[in-house]
């Protein structure tokens, strides 16, 4: 059966190319941004949810500068934790599938080995707290028809992200200071929209990591950046997390462990390397 989509947050990285995913799927999606929808109001939502009788919602909606939720933890949590009850509440009232996305950084990074999606949280800061509030509140409300699928390290044609931060510090700078001993799972925004669709028209609830398979750090990710543009990967040049800005905030190692996927019978996302080798010859063109 077709679904009928509402993606909140649409305006941004992964929401953009989830409409774009649909738009060519031909199912139907209203493409609701920030400025249409301010899901921390409810009577707004409920009349969007009314008008356009979605059968499926998927919260791309966040507040994701890091180092502001520092000392406004208050605001963040409205739409990382508030927002998600919103939506949560009004999906349960009208059994709609409800998609909310959310970090690696609900986790310490204490661990030297992937997350299991069932691992014990432990958020280090204030926009991990946040986003754990809102995967509680849909667990909570919507334990038939909520899912969380958790991500990190996103990179795509939209937005800011590292991807996009390397290619114009290549042409501006001789060399790059980038993390060695922060572990992750860089992810195609492309990959990830394909995943959730997957994910809701096979009916699957509960909690999945929505990451690339295989492991790595920025620096060696810088590098491979470097490599693809035709640069010299030397000119990347490893720093400890103490030596950046805000870098003890940032759990050292989140790598995620994709098992749910393979329980409710999907494949996980494809090796960050290969993801990047596929994607950058479409990214390459645009103006970053």
């Amino acid at each position: 059966m077709m679904n009928r989509w509402l993606v909140t947050g649409a305006g941004g990285m992964l929401g953009r190319d989830l409409v774009r995913v649909l738009e060519a799927l031909n199912e139907p999606v209203l493409a609701a941004t920030r400025q249409d929808l301010d899901i921390t109001d409810r009577f707004s939502v409920r009349a969007v949810v009314s008008r356009y009788r979605p059968t499926a919602i998927v919260n791309c909606a966040a507040w994701t500068r890091f180092h502001e939720a520092e000392t406004s933890e208050a605001e963040a949590h409205l739409i990382n934790g508030r927002g998600a009850r919103e939506l949560a509440t009004i999906c349960g009232d009208r059994s709609i599938r409800l998609v909310h996305l959310s970090t690696d950084y609900v986790f310490d990074g204490a661990s030297r080995r992937p997350y299991a999606e069932s691992a014990a949280t432990g958020p280090i800061n204030a926009y991990g707290r946040t986003k754990l509030a809102g995967e509680q509140a849909v667990l909570e409300l919507l334990p038939d028809d909520g899912t969380i699928v958790r991500t990190a390290w996103l990179y795509g044609r939209h937005g800011t992200n590292f991807l996009r931060k390397m290619v114009r510090l290549e042409q501006t700078h001789k060399t790059v200071d980038v993390v060695d001993d922060q572990w992750g799972q860089p992810t195609w925004s492309v990959d990830l929209a394909q995943q959730i669709v997957a994910l809701v028209r096979h009916g699957a609830s509960g909690v999945f990591h929505g990451t690339s398979s295989g492991e790595t750090t920025w620096y060696d990710f810088a590098r491979m950046i470097f490599r693809l543009l035709g640069a010299d990967p030397g000119r990347i040049r490893p720093v400890r997390s103490d030596q950046i800005a805000g870098g003890e905030l940032r759990p050292r190692y989140t790598v995620l462990g994709h098992a749910a996927w393979r329980e409710v019978g999907l494949t996980p996302i494809r090796h960050w390397s290969a993801a990047l080798e596929r994607s950058f010859p479409l990214l390459a063109d645009e103006e970053w």
